[in-house]
């Protein structure tokens, strides 16, 4: 054995030195020192004939729609401005009277609520839940808030369209439905056997019933929403006057705005855009998107617009165009407030922005020749659609945030012949964050976080955006349902109804999802391309520190912070599985 190992090692030795021997005798020799100087030349050259001139046309382009984006907030400013100075209220540009019935003679003088048109109230509900859950009663809530509505019982039908696939859950919207039906009040129940289409099939098959044939309008509630028992009589009476609107849009008021950092920040994004977005689009083009919720619809400038469509995660957007390029107009509220609740956890939300940044998105993509082609409206309309309300507003606001201040300014700073203009980076954001700031001024406090936050939540929304566009990927149409955890610490009311309850469901075995072992659930906290992009800006910052002095710094820092938090999960509520 030790001679076999000694006659190998020799071997291998006169290997070694044969293949010296060869190389030796090669009549090419290699300069290291000339190739490294030949890749830095070639590095050099990528770097100032590509690499420069891309990032500088990025930053270019940026600031293009930077100040796009900029006039559009001053215009919808000022447009507030005026409605206010003016006092250019709803009722006082287009006619409101209130419905009221008199006696009827014939009847012994009861009240005649014959002039009281029919109404369809539809409340979509869906219930997903895995293992053992904590269900916070919500489906009492808007179904008392339904049934106690203001308006002729026989006028008026409640329909509950529940697409639950949890046997449990079904059964208690049922129960609920038919323990109003016993007083009297004239609800239906509604399932279906597959949720195709989702929430815009559901709605689609609520109005193929006979009794919806009788129905005017319809208002709509998602399953969180509590209107208060006056909706209906302020609401219908710009429908009923004003035959040339189909459409009549209230506000969203939280009930969980304080509960967490996530919501106040959403609060601040909701309010400006109803306070100031949906009020200018209303007072000036008669048109805005409708939120899907919390609005009353004419049942005939939806049949005339095509229907409920589900090509789209935003089928309130879709009929919404489809209905203004149809000629009709829509009236936003802003003094009418519904009660809702907001996403507290980050998962539900960030699943939320993906629908609402990929849904306008792709509808974009998919309206575009439609909306050039349309007869019925004025090239100004159309001008709007296209450039302010899509590509604009759903476009470059998702994709600018993220392409300008999480990556063009961090990735100048390695680039000392690059320079941004103090105005692109300083005065323009900051008169932008304080007009949006505007629409909550109690929050004001928390206008840098906010911010830092939205420039986070600008990764997720240009992911969404690109892939609506592109109509690629697999979750263009995925819908997922926002999930809403409820305040377990609270008993609201309704009209002295039960108060809500907290109840534990077990789920069908069909249903139950198997724990996963491999993925232990404390990194599930965890968002890897949040830590990712954050580690990057903060290694930036630290460049312009001790390299650069471009003086960005503080902001990186600020900014790469920001994405860590959220990537680690310190943002929102942690729902009850992950505690």
């Amino acid at each position: 054995m030790d001679a076999g190992g000694h006659g190998g090692a020799a071997t291998i030795s006169s290997f070694g030195e044969e293949v010296a021997k060869v190389w030796a005798e090669l009549p090419v020799r290699v300069d290291w020192a000339a190739v490294a100087e030949q890749c830095a030349w070639a590095a050099s050259r990528v770097r100032s004939l590509l690499v420069v001139p891309a990032v500088r046309l990025l930053v270019f382009v940026s600031l293009a729609m930077t100040v796009m984006i900029l006039v559009e907030k001053l215009f919808v400013c000022a447009v507030c401005i005026a409605v206010r100075v003016f006092r250019l209220t709803p009722d006082r540009r287009y006619r409101w009277e209130p419905i009221t019935a008199g006696s009827d003679e014939e009847s012994g003088g009861d009240r005649d609520t014959a002039k009281y048109p029919m109404v369809l109230v539809q409340i979509p509900m869906y219930n997903e839940r895995e293992g053992v859950v904590v269900v916070m009663k919500v489906y009492k809530l808007s179904i008392g808030a339904a049934c106690a509505l203001e308006w002729p019982t026989e006028r008026v039908v409640i329909q509950v369209l529940d697409d639950s696939t949890d046997p449990v859950v079904k059964d208690l919207v049922e129960m609920e439905c038919y323990r109003w039906m016993s007083k009297g009040v004239n609800i239906k129940y509604e399932v279906r056997g597959n949720r195709k289409g989702y929430k815009a099939g559901a709605l689609k098959e609520g109005l193929k019933h006979d009794y919806v044939k009788d129905c005017q309008y319809i208002a709509m509630f998602d399953a969180d929403f509590q209107p208060e028992s006056d909706f209906l009589l302020r609401t219908i009476p710009f429908l009923v006057h004003n035959p040339e609107i189909a459409l009549v849009q209230t506000r969203w008021k939280f009930v969980n705005s304080d509960e967490c950092l996530l919501t106040r920040f959403q609060e601040m994004s909701l309010d400006y855009h109803f306070k100031y977005e949906q009020e200018a689009g209303s007072s000036v083009y008669s048109f805005f998107g409708f939120n899907g919720t919390a609005g009353v619809w004419r049942i005939s400038a939806i049949n005339d617009a095509g229907g409920w469509k589900d090509r789209t995660t935003v089928e309130d957007m879709d009929l919404a165009v489809r209905a203004m390029l149809q000629g009709w107009k829509f009236v936003y509220v802003g003094d009418i407030k519904v009660k809702s609740e907001l996403p507290s956890t980050f998962k539900a939300y960030r699943f939320q922005q993906h629908r609402w940044s990929c849904g306008p998105a792709n509808l974009f993509k998919k309206m575009m020749v439609e909306i050039l082609e349309s007869k019925k409206v004025s090239l100004w309309s159309k001008i709007h659609l296209w450039y302010d309300f899509f590509f604009v507003g759903k476009v470059a606001a998702h994709t600018v945030t993220f392409i300008y201040y999480c990556f063009a300014i961090p990735v100048s700073v390695l680039f000392p012949e690059i320079q941004i203009p103090l105005w692109g980076v300083v005065y323009i954001p900051t008169v932008i964050t304080l007009l949006k700031a505007l629409g909550t001024p109690s929050s004001f406090h928390l206008v840098i976080l906010w911010v830092l936050f939205e420039n986070v939540m600008s990764l997720h929304r240009i992911k969404a955006a690109v892939s609506g566009l592109l109509d690629a990927g697999g979750r263009v149409n995925e819908w997922v349902v926002t999930e809403k955890l409820g305040d377990t610490n609270k008993k609201p009311s309704i009209n002295g109804s039960d108060s809500v309850e907290v109840i534990d469901l077990k789920l069908t075995k069909a249903d139950v999802k198997i724990t996963e072992p491999l993925v232990p659930k404390l990194l599930k906290r965890y968002h890897c391309s949040e830590i990712f992009v954050g580690t990057c800006i903060i290694l930036c910052g630290c460049y312009d520190v001790f390299y650069a002095k471009k003086g960005y710094y503080i902001f990186l820092f600020l900014q790469g912070t920001a994405f860590l938090v959220v990537g680690f999960g310190y943002v929102g509520t942690l729902p009850p599985s992950t505690t």
